[in-house]
């Protein structure tokens, strides 16, 4: 397996398949780079470098019981970029990752960064507050830390019901799908897991957005039951400058998986532009 070092001792995994200008991707909560396989095959073909790391704690990284927050996630992105000699790359985020994207331009800068997209991504803020009456009330957040603590196998099985839209009339998401997002939330640590709630649901990456200054899509389904769009993408296009905004009709939280070949397609376009 192909690793590196944080700066205070983690080991990170990353995979890094193809030749070509580089696309990097952050990955969503509770899972790990392999959510990113059916877009990094797909532009790896293509003629790009595609890399993607498991975030610390999650997946086949190491599992620190401390340094399990934004700052440490995005200074881990960066130690990645580094150790690679990654320049001119675009950054892809989901989720997480999107805040995790946000958080290294904030922390880093675009020195080494063409441009970013935020897929389903939880900037600016999850958390309802007086400043953000559209996000979603801490209760949410707790029942999720609740779930987790009690029975997270059980939990992950039920999270990809709302996760992929398994719950929406008609719809179609294989037991494959739902395998393949519990295996992977399984894989990571208990302890950084949780500590990864917080941090997805109460960092405010506004400030960070404010800094994006290479081209950047957003792109976000309107039927999206985790990181519902009023409170993120929307508000995300309008406060990176110059932002492009793309909102799928009836896609959910998962679309990268539910919804493939049309993000790959829009993802091609981006990255090849």
């Amino acid at each position: 397996m192909s690793t590196f070092t944080s700066q205070d001792g983690t080991e990170i995994y990353y995979k890094d398949w193809g030749t070509g200008p580089a696309v990097v991707f952050s990955h969503g909560w509770p899972l790990t780079a392999d959510a990113w396989d059916a877009q990094m095959v797909f532009l790896g073909e293509r003629g790009f470098r595609v890399i993607a790391h498991d975030r610390r704690g999650h997946g086949r990284s190491s599992q620190p019981w401390h340094g399990n927050d934004m700052d440490t996630y995005a200074d881990d992105l960066a130690g990645l970029i580094e150790s690679l000699n990654l320049k001119d790359i675009v950054m892809v985020g989901h989720s997480t990752g999107g805040g995790e994207v946000a958080r290294y331009i904030g922390r880093h800068g675009t020195k080494y960064v063409r441009k970013a997209l935020l897929l389903s991504a939880v900037p600016p803020l999850m958390l309802k507050t007086a400043a953000n009456p559209g996000g979603l009330p801490i209760e949410v957040f707790d029942g999720i830390r609740a779930g987790v603590t009690a029975d997270r196998s059980q939990f992950f099985y039920d999270l990809t019901a709302p996760f992929y839209g398994g719950n929406r009339e008609g719809a179609k998401v294989s037991k494959g799908i739902v395998d393949s997002f519990w295996l992977q939330g399984m894989m990571g640590g208990h302890k950084g897991l949780l500590d990864c709630i917080k941090q997805f649901s109460e960092t405010d990456f506004t400030e960070d957005l404010k800094k994006f200054d290479v081209p950047t899509l957003v792109v976000h389904g309107d039927d999206d039951q985790i990181v519902p769009i009023g409170a993120a993408g929307l508000m995300s296009a309008k406060i990176v400058k110059g932002a492009e905004l793309k909102v799928y009709a009836g896609a959910p939280h998962g679309l990268a998986t539910t919804h493939a070949d049309k993000f790959n397609a829009d993802l091609l376009a981006f990255v090849s532009s």
